[in-house]
Formats: structure tokens, C-alpha cells, sequence
């Protein structure tokens, strides 16, 4: 079980076979967001320098799925609840050029964390946000649909149900064991180093001992702190760093297979005041990063369980030795 999200999964090696060759069939479109291209997506929310004007920029996206002129307000229609939806949509374009993450490299990505950091301490500001979330899809399979190295900045009017659930679970095991969940795991990784895939100064990687599917990465801050946008420029440097190596040797190891990055940090101040106002204490910003090897069955569907073909210490074992290849 997940000690954070109190999840199982179910570990059978007979799962740890090949996908079918079309879940990783890359169908993507044309790519808007090069360099030269800016009049597709001309109002810049941040933009970083670079060789072609920018390194970096953030536009709105232009088909949201939340969007800041809707009415945040909560209404009731019989016994149903609803609100209009709220929040901000974002796009991250990551390079001018046509490279994939893992080939932007620590200095590229340093550049991208530089964004996620300066749009959520922005988007803080707006009181009628609650949730902050970094999304990235990699590959059709996971949900890519464009040909560019993009990430999305999500936001929301409500406190996001599986946060909700984080942040319940970490106030719940503080106050049974008077320690902060997130610095216990931490702990039990470093000690036992068996899932441990990547350690600096500011970061650690590792499988989960409960991961949901196989080679999955989770990359937490020594530093425990609710506010992903606190982090120091150090900090920034390291991070990119790590991520860096997660992306590469999933790369390497695994044939630049589909994968998922979310990045989770605590609610707005204003949203966490009344149910949550220690959670200086007992919750921390984290990134999952996630391989899509195989499609979702049911089973997962319907048990809530995960079903994982590779042992967490097998995947860090694997994963660490990438690091020795070209």
C-alpha cells in the first residue's frame, strides 16, 4: 500500500511482458509552437531567453479546460452539486527547437523549472485559486497530442479530490505519530538505498515501494515544504538536475517509451487555513514521474487497485544502471 495515498498495488511478474505495438503508435500534429510560429500563440505569460529570442515561453492555452472568466461559484440543482469551471490552463513550450525533453538537457530543463515556479507564485495571487498542478504528457500514449515539448500549469477553484486525499492522510498520520509522513519515507528510502534510483543535494528519485507501474519514479525534496513555488534558485538548478537523470535513463532503459510527470504542491494559503493549518508540518510538494508501458485494464478500474509487473527495487536496480551508458 501507498502510505500516501493509501492505494494498493498488486505486484504478478506475468504482467512484466511487452505492450502491443500500437499503444506506442506516435500520431501527433504539427507542431505550433516553434520558434518563428509565436503569432499562433502571441501573449506571452513568462519567457526566458535564448539563442532565438526565447528558451522558454508560457502562453493561455488556446482550448482550456478551465478558464478564468467562468463562475467559480458552488450552486445546487436537486442533490447535485456543481461549480462553473474555474481556474487557469496554461502551455510551457520547453525549447524553441524540435528536442525532446530528455534532450533539452539539466540547462534546458533549468529554464522550465524557472517557469512552473513563476507562473504558480502568480497564479497564488488570485485568492478564488486552490489547487496548483505541473502536468506533461510524453508520447501519444500518454496522452501527447502535439509534436513539441510542451508542459501544463492547471488550476483550480476547489482543493483537487486526490490532493484532498494527500493532504487528509498526511494531517491523519501527524497526528497519530506526531512525524511528518513525507519525512519518514524519505528516511526508509535513504536508509534502505534498495529503490533509491538518484540522490543530490536538494533531491531524491525513487521507485515507490507501492508504484503503480513499472520504472516509476518519484522525485521528493530533502527540503520538505508544502510550497513547490518557495523553492530556492539552487534548488531550481537541482531539481532540473534530477529530472534530468529520471527522464534520461527511462530513455536509455527503456526505448523512449510514453510517460506522465504531475507535479503536486499544497493548496493556496486562504484554502488551507481551516482544515489543513499545519501542513508546514506534515505535507510537502513531490513530482511522480510515470512510463505508460502498458494500456489501463479494468481491473484497475473496477478494484481501485494497480496491477505492476516489476518489483519497485528490481526498476531502481535497472534504472541506476543507465546512468553508466551513453
Amino acid at each position: 500500500m501507498d502510505p500516501l495515498t493509501r492505494e494498493w498495488t498488486i505486484f504478478n511478474e506475468n504482467r512484466a511482458v511487452p505492450p502491443p505495438p500500437q499503444f506506442n503508435a506516435e500520431i501527433l500534429a504539427a507542431s505550433p509552437f516553434r520558434a518563428g510560429l509565436e503569432r499562433f500563440a502571441s501573449h506571452s505569460l513568462f519567457q526566458s531567453g535564448g539563442p532565438d529570442g526565447w528558451q522558454v515561453r508560457v502562453v493561455p492555452n488556446r482550448t482550456p479546460v478551465l478558464a478564468i472568466e467562468a463562475d467559480p461559484g458552488m450552486k445546487q440543482t436537486g442533490i447535485y452539486r456543481h461549480i462553473g469551471g474555474f481556474g487557469a490552463h496554461e502551455i510551457v513550450i520547453e525549447d524553441p527547437g524540435e528536442r525532446r525533453f530528455a534532450e533539452i538537457g539539466a540547462a534546458g530543463i533549468t529554464h522550465v523549472v524557472e517557469a512552473w515556479r513563476s507562473r504558480i507564485e502568480d497564479l497564488t495571487r488570485d485568492g478564488r485559486m486552490f489547487s496548483f498542478f505541473v502536468i506533461k504528457n510524453e508520447g501519444a500514449a500518454a496522452g501527447q497530442v502535439v509534436a513539441h515539448s510542451i508542459s501544463q500549469i492547471v488550476t483550480m477553484g476547489l482543493v483537487a479530490p486526490a490532493l484532498r486525499r494527500k493532504l487528509n492522510v498526511a494531517k491523519d498520520y501527524h497526528a497519530a505519530h506526531a512525524k511528518s509522513l513525507f519525512a519518514d519515507v524519505l528516511e526508509e528510502e535513504l536508509k534502505t538505498r534498495t529503490r533509491v534510483v538518484f540522490e543530490n543535494a536538494g533531491f531524491v528519485g525513487f521507485c515507490p515501494y507501492a508504484a503503480r507501474s513499472p520504472f516509476e519514479i518519484s522525485i521528493w525534496p530533502k527540503r520538505l515544504a508544502p510550497d513547490f513555488h518557495r523553492i530556492t534558485n539552487d534548488e531550481v538548478s537541482q531539481l532540473a538536475e534530477a529530472l534530468n537523470a529520471a527522464v534520461s535513463g527511462i530513455r536509455r532503459g527503456l526505448d523512449a517509451p510514453a510517460w506522465n510527470l504531475a507535479l503536486t504542491t499544497a493548496p493556496s494559503v486562504g484554502a488551507r487555513a481551516e482544515e489543513w493549518p499545519d501542513v508546514e508540518r506534515e505535507f510537502s510538494w513531490h513530482i511522480d514521474l510515470t512510463p505508460r508501458l502498458y494500456p489501463a485494464g479494468a481491473l484497475e478500474q473496477v478494484s481501485g487497485c494497480h496491477v505492476n509487473g516489476v518489483w519497485p527495487e528490481t526498476a531502481a536496480d535497472f534504472l541506476r544502471r543507465q546512468e553508466a551508458r551513453p
